[in-house]
């Protein structure tokens, strides 16, 4: 009988993280801000808070449930938790795909359009800032929609891969969405994983080419995003005259760089976030508000003549 996995070891997500007592952050409004970046392009950084009212729960915001993503380690060495992971993501990959953008991915897209947005970069593997429009993104940590083999190197699309896992898994989806549940009504993760408790008995599919082991062409904790896409992003910062975080808490580097990178050239950072976030303190401006409304309001103020 295939072997369960053990519990998740702790992740970055676990990690607790507070401004400290004498950190200075200067808040705002939707005008201030609209008054920072008029006549400014700005590079946008969004993260999982931009897809909530896409319907994508997020994993550090006030009200997120405790989440314990896998890490690259667990995936990589354990068999058990690579059965694990592809159990849960063929139930959650289809949730994700069958989302749309909300406003505020569309006031992005439409800034972008009208030349005041140079582009955007992405924490969110979702691909809805290309769905809304944005020609320019940087998909920081990948996307949910391709698959690579470690070992060849070959990538194959998502939906290639679920076909194979029907095959190889017949009745799976059928015993999930019992009782009535449609795939939306499965929590679901940031990364196209969602909870399913009963994996033991689930089939992963090799590698068809060469059969090794598939993995998600997306950048799990405790794994390096590629050198090249970061240098794409920095240049991408350094291509506008203001920066413009969203819908992210900055908890780990892999976007907190961008800010501190911004501060240090002497661009003007705002940032929109409900709660706190890591870069506040070097924020020019912070929100504490939601990414839809404000980032639709701050498109029509900038757009209007």
């Amino acid at each position: 009988m295939p072997s369960a996995p053990r519990p998740l070891a702790p992740t970055y997500q676990q990690r607790t993280w507070t401004l400290p007592p004498d950190a200075v952050v200067h808040h705002g409004t939707v005008d201030d801000a609209a008054d920072l970046l008029r006549g400014r392009t700005f590079t946008a950084l969004t993260g999982a808070g931009i897809s909530t009212d896409s319907g994508i729960p997020d994993y550090r915001s006030p009200d997120s449930p405790p989440r314990n993503p896998m890490t690259y380690e667990q995936f990589v060495g354990d068999e058990a938790f690579r059965r694990h992971y592809w159990a849960r993501n063929h139930v959650g990959w289809q949730h994700v795909r069958r989302t749309r953008p909300n406003d505020g991915h569309r006031a992005l897209a439409a800034l972008e359009a009208a030349g005041i947005v140079r582009g955007v970069i992405t924490q969110n593997v979702d691909l809805l800032h290309e769905d809304a429009g944005s020609r320019r993104v940087i998909d920081l940590h990948g996307r949910y929609d391709r698959v690579a083999c470690l070992t060849c190197g070959r990538v194959i699309s998502r939906a290639r891969l679920a076909e194979r896992l029907d095959a190889l898994n017949p009745h799976f989806l059928d015993t999930v969405l019992a009782e009535g549940l449609t795939v939306s009504d499965i929590e679901v993760a940031p990364d196209a994983d969602a909870v399913v408790e009963q994996t033991s008995h689930f089939v992963p599919a090799p590698c068809e080419f060469c059969g090794g082991v598939l993995k998600p062409e997306i950048v799990y904790f405790g794994e390096t995003v590629p050198r090249e896409r970061v240098e794409r992003a920095y240049a991408m910062v350094d291509d506008a005259d203001a920066l413009v975080v969203a819908g992210t808490s900055l908890t780990v580097m892999s976007g907190l760089r961008f800010v501190r990178h911004a501060a240090k050239r002497g661009t003007p950072v705002v940032i929109i976030n409900r709660g706190p976030t890591r870069g506040d303190p070097l924020a020019t401006l912070k929100l504490d508000a939601g990414t839809t409304e404000t980032l639709t309001t701050l498109a029509a103020t900038l757009t209007s003549r």
